[in-house]
Formats: structure tokens, sequence, C-alpha cells
């Protein structure tokens, strides 16, 4: 684990409890990675079949939106933290003060939660974003038309391509959000970035190597990613100034994934941030000395921050449900079973529905380029689907 004599004994000595509000994807690989650890796991979810549930030490049902759920929850652990950004943040807020350590800070994630807080809070701090302006109902849309074509994002509530609408023209206008959103200036994207940066209790970074997202254009969710990001030097350094930037001004301990576009004059705009393990982060497992899911847990156990050494290019693509709603069915996959350096990873989720997150791949290799077109062929080799239920 990274740690002196001297720590690792005073953990061992005390086993943490350590809570997870949520019980998805993520917090199933943070559970994996905390196998290592001196730490007693808790999960609260409101599905008792969530990926998460059979890997915990102690799993509570609950909804992580309710302020006594959360409260009850959290009030008996060490340490708590997300593997989702819509949890009951009050609740939260009063664990802090009472003592619980919350990784992040409850006050960091009011700000991301809030698009229209993360988008100003980039504008205070002076950190390149695409430009934007707030609009309070649909109805305000038309004092913007101008502005058009843009990116309409709901303030609260989105996530994972929900949430956004792309409003082309005037006829698009009724597309819009009823509520308080931001509307974003359209970029011309030559490329998708990301880069996960670590802070820890004593402000101490580490950072991954950059990656390069694909997107798919009908979802809007992430299909596939290259790391290290195809991108020349003095940009790929820039990136991820940027980003250590960013995370400094959060002022808080955690780990934070930074989404950043490349425009077509080589132009890098901020465009979100999550702060908790990450979707362009998975490759991390096999590809990174220490994992995403590795990192946060020493940032909760105030253990030194490990390294962020690439072992390997490597492509991570994601396994999402196909065309029907219904017990999961995977295909392909004994046929890829046996390539060289790929790495499977199910969610153990037992219902696929078009567009949801079913599990991962990850492809280690010396090229990124052919890392790149190995990818593509593997999304057609390994798909998901499920039966119609009746």
């Amino acid at each position: 684990m990274g740690s002196s004599d001297g720590e690792l004994c005073r953990y061992l000595c005390a086993m943490l409890k350590l809570g997870i509000l949520g019980g998805g994807q993520l917090g199933r690989m943070l559970l994996q990675a905390a196998a290592p650890f001196p730490v007693e796991t808790y999960v609260l979810e409101n599905d008792p079949d969530c990926p998460a549930a059979k890997l915990c030490d102690h799993f509570r049902l609950g909804d992580i939106r309710n302020f006594n759920d959360v409260y009850t929850f959290g009030k008996t652990l060490d340490a708590l933290t997300i593997e989702i950004e819509q949890v009951n943040i009050d609740a939260l807020e009063q664990l802090h003060a009472e003592g619980v350590k919350v990784v992040p800070d409850p006050r960091v994630l009011r700000i991301i939660n809030n698009k229209i807080l993360q988008k100003e809070f980039y504008r205070k701090n002076k950190i390149p974003t695409a430009e934007f302006c707030i609009t309070e109902n649909r109805r305000e849309l038309k004092n913007h038309l101008s502005f058009l074509p843009a990116i309409h994002k709901v303030g609260e509530g989105g996530y994972d391509g929900k949430g956004v609408r792309l409003l082309t023209d005037a006829l698009a206008l009724d597309e819009g959000f009823d509520s308080p959103s931001v509307l974003e200036k359209k970029i011309d994207i030559k490329k998708e970035l990301a880069v996960i940066v670590a802070i820890n209790e004593h402000k101490e970074t580490a950072v991954y190597p950059l990656v390069e997202m694909c997107f798919d254009p009908t979802l809007h969710l992430l299909d596939y990613q290259l790391c290290p990001a195809r991108l020349d030097p003095p940009l790929a350094d820039r990136a991820i100034e940027i980003a250590i930037s960013l995370v400094k001004e959060f002022d808080s301990p955690g780990l934070f994934a930074v989404e950043m576009f490349l425009d077509q004059h080589g132009q890098l705009l901020v465009n979100e941030t999550a702060p908790r393990v990450h979707n362009s982060g998975h490759h991390s497992i096999e590809a990174i000395e220490s994992s995403q899911f590795d990192m946060l847990l020493r940032i909760l156990l105030s253990l030194p921050l490990g390294s962020t050494r690439m072992i390997s290019p490597s492509v991570m693509i994601n396994l999402v449900g196909a065309d029907k709603e219904g017990p999961a069915q995977y295909h392909g996959l004994s046929e890829v079973a046996t390539q060289k350096e790929l790495y499977v990873h199910c969610y153990e989720k037992k219902i696929s529905k078009p567009g949801r997150k079913m599990g991962h791949m990850t492809l280690l290799g010396n090229d990124v380029d052919l890392l790149h077109q190995e990818a593509i062929a593997l999304k057609k080799r390994v798909t998901v689907t499920g039966r119609i239920l009746r």
C-alpha cells in the first residue's frame, strides 16, 4: 500500500468504517480495490440486487437522496464517499460537521451538482470553458436566438447524456428545458479529453495520464477511451495544468475527473467535472500502477498517494445494453476471452436496458492507433442484450 511501517500499523490496529453512497458499478469496483486495505465497508442503496451489494461487509437499504437515510447510515462511520453525485448534501454537511470524514467536501458537491453553479465557478476562477448564459425557463430561450446553435443543459438532475439538448435554431426552442439551465455555445470539437486528479488533505496531488474519449453520438455516452491521448505534448501539458488549477480551487480532498474539449482552433475548454471515480478512469485498474479506486481509498484513509505511472497504453471499451430490456445476456465474451491482454469486467446487473452501462473491457498494447482499431472491432464482437420482460 506504500505507507510507512508506523502508518500501516496504526491503520491495521483500528479497522476504518468506510461508507459508500450508491451501489452501482463504481461502488462495486471501489469495493474490489478495498480488499487489501484495513477497512470495514458499508453501502447504502435502494436496490438490494445492485452491483455492490454482495461485495460489501454491510449493506443498508435506503435512499441516498433522503436526509434521514443518509444521516442514519453515516453517523457511525469514520469516512464516507460517493459513487454518484445525486445524494442528500444536507445530510453530508451535518455528518461532516459532526466529525465524519466526507470525501469530497459537501461544499464542492453543491457546486458540481448544479451545472449553473459549476459553470459560474469556472468563470469566477478563470478556468477556460465554453461561452454560456443562464436561462430560468423555456420562454427565455427566445431572447438568445443569436447564441444558437447551443447546448441546453438542465441545471440539476442530468447525467450520462440525460438533461442535455442541442438547440440548432428557433424551431428547436420547444425542446429546451423549462427550468433553470445553462445555454452553452456549441463548440466545434476536435477531441474530447479527460484528466483525473487526486488531491489529499495536505493538498498534494497525483495526476493520471491524459485520456482521449470517443462518445456514442446517439446515446451521448462514452463509447471507448484511449490512454494516452493522441495529443501534442504542449497541449497535453496544458490540459493537465488546467485540471490541476481547477481541482486546487475546489480546496477539497478527493478524486476529480475533469472533462475537456479541444476545439478546432486548438483551444482547451473545461466541459464538466465529476467529483468521484469516473468512467474515463476504468482503464487504470490494469494500465496504471495505482488505479483510480486504489487512489480514492488512499485519500479516504489518509495514506500516501499512489503512483500514476502508466504500465501500458490501453483502450477501454464500454459494454452498453442494446435494443431490448430484460435479463442481461452477454454475447461474444467466450470468443474474445482468450485474447491476450484483454480484461473483461461485468457489472453483475441483472437487467439490461438500452443505453445502460453493463460492463467494460480494457485492452493493453503498445500502439494507441492500433488499439483504436481493435476497439472498433471488439465493439462489434461483444454485445449485451435482454429479453423483453413479460
